[in-house]
């Protein structure tokens, strides 16, 4: 680049750094800065070569034309003005700034007391930062053009992946794909997603993030990845080639597979941390604007997130930023939906979650967003942050409620039978209110936190020593069960019963009203030791095992049978709960000899045995699911069918064939059954 350039004042829109003929035009938003300057690098991003003004422009957006300039061009911002943190004012124009509408970025981020803006605490840090912060680039990318498969949810079953973890260690991916975006692309990870009926993959996050500081400093690493640094950039180290037309390229070939993307995406924090965290982009431009402040004390973050600080989405120009984010990721990267972690927060406003927020609205009414997949974790960690059931239509929501309610179940926990019903029936008394249906329900028995499926069935108390906090972090309330031993056993007895068990949450998971989300590994008895909070685990702890014996492991083939079977029957699409006066779908529920359930039957509290039918009256077809979590066998009376037999399709028990069935049925201890039949008429003495 010549240090010959042509100035001229810019425009306001687009945001960031966009290619104009020879030039590049920069605007970023600063409002309260005193001024701006773009600071230009070389092209190994060691040297600042060229720091030029930048104009205010009105709405407080500083903007800047340079010509000649290309794409591939490094940058920064240094924003100037009062330094105050007591009134909530972080500017620093020691401090480089990464643009926060950058949409790629050159070198590493390094943790060091440049990054601060007070060095030491009350004496304002006059160091540049820029050899520890990684340079804004300039990258343009052309318009997804490949084709979605737009599955309905009625259709969806989700897989829930690390990118890193899900191929790092596959033998059958070349070693330079391992653990990137198109080693999940490689035919080889297509074909066992097929395998086991998958739909639709959900990432966990992938926008640029680092590591905090206090993890580095124990030589551990974020290894999850909710700590974002930018809300456009891939993160660099999930490419092969630091090329992110790579992550588009991972889209469109599991677009042509059938196979869907969703994104676990971080709008409610930053990297920034608290008050006394580093000034790398957000915090140096626009903090009181970025970042809600307590009232009338500037200086402190509200923190209902817990990492220190959360975005102020109240904020015309904070809501800006995540829009375009959202659908920079549609219409550029080929993305179809989003998962967004702590969504509660996306809701608030200074009186608490307002399920019809200024967000709610705009995603409702954005002719690119209401046309993708919207899941809420509809929790934080603030007053009234619990909001499972509140967000609008058509948002699905992440149903903790069936999660542990499954787990309780199967661990035989007493007087569950009821609740049970309600989340394998939809979760109606969480839905239903608000005009939704069974299909905004996620259901899940394990993600990425907490205990993996086979832990659950094999440690009772959490192991998270190796995350060097004591073991004190990660839930304790798990509803896990060990089937006997803590961990790691030889014994078969124990060994056979801990895959059934997870056979049996796996059929209960993929036989419930509801999308159904499985999570990584999960098809093949993945273990973490015990640890339930593995987000700083970034090694064999957390990656995937893909030994032989993991290729056709009998989960696997397990899921396979469940969601082959789920698919046959239409009630699992229909968008609306069942009741009695429903003109094609009917539910009832049995006791052990057949006899539909009265209320002193589902108060029963040692009752740990279910049995339910779903039948159709079009089709015909009857679908009957019992559920035995006691320790003991039970004899059971299937109900009676006008005509025809039933005939047994699946249980979590090795040595039963597939045949047709007498009526008089022994049940095993802590297992589950799924029987079909051609009629559509049970009898209901």
């Amino acid at each position: 680049m010549s240090h010959s350039v042509a100035l001229e004042t810019g425009v306001t829109m687009p945001l960031g750094a966009s290619v104009q003929g020879d030039g590049v035009n920069f605007a970023v938003y600063a409002p309260q800065a005193h001024s701006l300057s773009l600071c230009l690098f070389d092209s190994s991003g060691h040297s600042e070569i060229l720091t030029l003004p930048m104009r205010m422009n009105e709405g407080g957006v500083w903007t800047l034309r340079v010509s000649p300039l290309k794409a591939g061009a490094l940058y920064g911002f240094r924003a100037d003005g009062d330094y105050s943190p007591q009134k909530g004012l972080f500017f620093n124009p020691h401090k480089l700034l990464l643009d926060p509408y950058a949409r790629d970025i050159y070198g590493e981020f390094t943790w060091s007391e440049r990054h601060y803006g007070q060095m030491p605490v009350g004496t304002l840090s006059t160091v540049n930062n820029a050899i520890d912060m990684p340079k804004s680039r300039v990258r343009e990318l052309a318009l997804y053009k490949g084709t979605k498969p737009q599955h309905s949810w009625g259709k969806t079953v989700i897989y829930e992946c690390h990118v890193k973890g899900a191929t790092c260690r596959h033998p059958d991916i070349p070693k330079a794909l391992q653990g990137k975006f198109l080693g999940l692309s490689h035919p080889r990870f297509i074909e066992h997603l097929r395998t086991l009926g998958i739909t639709c993959l959900e990432l966990l996050p992938i926008h640029a993030f680092i590591s905090e500081q206090f993890l580095t400093a124990k030589g551990l690493q974020n290894y999850w990845g909710y700590n974002t640094l930018n809300f456009f950039i891939p993160h660099k180290d999930y490419l092969v080639d630091d090329d992110i037309s790579e992550f588009q390229e991972m889209v469109a070939e599991l677009h042509k597979a059938d196979i869907e993307v969703i994104l676990d995406v971080v709008y409610n924090h930053t990297a920034e941390a608290g008050t006394d965290g580093p000034l790398l982009s957000l915090r140096g431009l626009d903090n009181l604007g970025y970042y809600r402040t307590v009232a009338d004390k500037p200086q402190h973050y509200i923190n209902d997130t817990g990492c220190g600080n959360t975005l102020n989405i109240d904020s015309p120009r904070a809501l800006q930023l995540v829009l375009d984010s959202l659908r920079y990721w549609v219409e550029v990267m080929g993305v179809d939906g989003f998962r967004f972690d702590l969504a509660t927060i996306l809701g608030r406003n200074p009186n608490g979650f307002n399920h019809a927020h200024a967000f709610m609205q705009a995603v409702n009414q954005d002719p690119v967003l209401n046309k993708v997949k919207l899941i809420a974790e509809p929790w934080d960690i603030g007053p009234g942050g619990y909001q499972l059931g509140a967000f609008p239509a058509p948002w699905r929501e992440w149903n903790d409620k069936y999660r542990d309610t499954v787990r309780r179940f199967w661990k035989q926990e007493q007087g569950v039978i009821g609740e049970l019903a309600k989340r394998l029936h939809g979760s109606f008394d969480l839905f239903e209110h608000n005009l939704r249906g069974p299909l905004n329900s996620i259901n899940f028995i394990t993600s990425h936190d907490g205990f993996t499926l086979a832990d659950l069935v094999s440690y009772e108390q959490k192991h998270n020593e190796a995350n060097g906090e004591q073991n004190r972090d990660g839930h304790s309330a798990n509803h896990s069960f060990n089937c006997g031993v803590e961990g790691y056993t030889s014994d078969q007895a124990i060994s056979k019963l801990r895959l059934q068990q997870q056979k049996n949450m796996l059929l209960t998971l993929l036989l419930s009203k509801g999308v159904p989300m499985l999570s990584l590994g999960s098809e093949m008895a993945h273990s973490q030791g015990g640890n339930n909070n593995a987000y700083c685990q970034n090694n064999r702890t957390s990656w995937l095992a893909w030994k032989e014996s993991q290729f056709n492991h009998p989960l696997t083939r397990f899921i396979d049978d469940v969601l082959r079977l789920r698919k046959q029957f239409s009630i699992f699409q229909h968008p609306f709960f069942v009741h009695d006066s429903d003109p094609r779908y009917a539910v009832a529920w049995f006791t052990e000899s057949g006899t539909d359930m009265q209320q002193d039957d589902w108060h029963q509290s040692d009752r740990q045995f279910l049995m339910y039918s779903l039948t159709d009256k079009h089709t015909k077809q009857a679908l009957l699911i019992i559920l035995n979590a006691g320790s003991l066998p039970i004899t059971c009376q299937l109900p009676r069918l006008s005509s025809g037999q039933w005939s047994l399709a699946l249980t979590s028990i090795h040595s039963v064939s597939t045949a047709n069935v007498d009526t008089e049925q022994q049940i095993a201890a802590m297992s589950s059954w799924v029987f079909t039949a051609d009629s559509e008429d049970l009898s209901h003495d």
